[in-house]
């Protein structure tokens, strides 16, 4: 059965055509920096390897190209859309309405809509991808894989903020948790990797849009993105963590529209709104040059990414490893180094050249004095949205 898996991120499209249940990887890719000038289209199949660089203007045309690619003469992998099977989504909220993998119909469509002044940045390109699939892939199933399902398990005491209890249970504001496909594949390919009865970890997933995890025998126990995907660590263009008086001073004080407000916090923040760069390599690149916007930046990414690992280390009274994943957790050495850096409290002592090493492998980083596993897991959410999409035909 061919599955065509496509994750469409904030400024990203993750792509695989996957044969299962043999789990045979027969061509992938990715669309990045979508909106630029300067986009690029990585494609690979056993026999091609190709880099483009032109613009994409939006998530629409760069799901066209793809598909392009996929039915192309010399390069493509198929002969016809009749040859994908099922299209597997990766969607990012599914507030309390979804907890499993799902078929889409119109309902589906809809709810996904109606979460997504929840995931502004998230689920209008879920759905497109969903649409524009609908259309070139007429005879496919579609199935949507939730990011909010692996955070079903979180305890209510973590779930639940501290306001009136009657927003809680009648309207559903509640931790729902975000990136649950990946931190779900990482933990679990940890577990097996750890061989441990029992298991306390931390995934750390770092990307265009970034989250951690707390993970207790492969059981997700905290998560530090919330009601939407916009809080918790610094990202690209989100701001994560902020005092919200800041939102009525900007109304209040500064004459800001909350419909400005709201792209100022989800699309001018962040990495970007400190140094004008939302792509992490550019970032690193000026920094190195001596940009000290771009220095201090990195200074604040990781400052904040320490103070969770902390926090989550005391909820679970202690943690056996901490995993990076995602584009920046698997390629930026810098990024982990600065990190790990004194936390020998906590038994996290890092292998400065087994950091340096690039490896698309699972691998260990951690010095051999380390008390704390530090492991670099490529995540591989696209096999998991495969895997749970063809388990719901089959």
């Amino acid at each position: 059965m061919n599955i065509l898996v496509i994750n469409a991120g904030s400024s990203s499209i993750k792509f695989q055509l996957i044969q299962m249940p043999s789990e045979t990887l027969v061509c992938s890719g990715l669309v990045e920096r979508i909106g630029a000038q300067d986009a690029i289209l990585n494609y690979k199949t056993n026999v091609v390897d190709l880099k483009e660089t032109h613009a994409i203007k939006d998530h629409k045309d760069g799901l066209k190209r793809v598909v392009d690619i996929l039915l192309d003469d010399e390069k493509g992998v198929i002969k016809n859309t009749n040859e994908i099977e099922i299209v597997g989504h990766r969607v990012v909220h599914g507030g309390n309405s979804f907890s499993k993998t799902t078929l889409i119909t119109d309902v589906v469509k809809q709810k996904i809509k109606d979460y997504a002044q929840l995931a502004p940045l998230h689920n209008p390109n879920n759905l497109i991808g969903i649409e524009v699939a609908e259309a070139l892939f007429p005879n496919a199933k579609q199935a949507a894989i939730f990011d909010t399902a692996f955070f079903q398990t979180l305890p209510e005491k973590a779930k639940k903020y501290a306001i009136p209890n009657e927003l809680y249970k009648t309207h559903k504001i509640q931790v729902y948790g975000f990136h649950g496909t990946s931190h779900k594949y990482v933990s679990e390919k940890a577990l097996e990797y750890l061989r441990l009865e029992s298991s306390k970890m931390i995934t750390i997933h770092l990307g265009n849009g970034c989250s951690m995890t707390a993970v207790v025998d492969g059981k997700s126990i905290d998560h530090n993105l919330g009601f939407t995907p916009s809080n918790g660590l610094i990202m690209g263009t989100r701001s994560g963590d902020i005092d919200h008086a800041i939102v009525f001073y900007l109304v209040n004080s500064l004459g800001y529209s909350l419909d400005k407000v709201n792209t100022l916090l989800n699309k001018e923040s962040g990495m970007y709104g400190l140094t004008g760069y939302s792509d992490l390599r550019d970032i690193q690149e000026q920094a190195e040059k001596g940009n000290v916007d771009c220095q201090l930046a990195l200074e604040m990414n990781a400052y904040r990414i320490k103070k969770y690992i902390g926090a989550y280390a005391a909820a679970m009274n202690g943690v056996d490893a901490i995993v990076f994943t995602a584009g920046i957790g698997e390629n930026s050495n810098l990024i982990r180094e600065m990190v790990c850096k004194e936390m020998n409290f906590l038994g996290i002592e890092l292998d400065t050249d087994k950091n340096n090493i690039r490896s698309s492998q699972l691998r260990e980083i951690q010095s051999d004095y380390s008390k704390t596993k530090i492991l670099v897991i490529p995540t591989n959410e696209e096999l998991e949205i495969a895997k749970q999409a063809y388990a719901i035909l089959n």
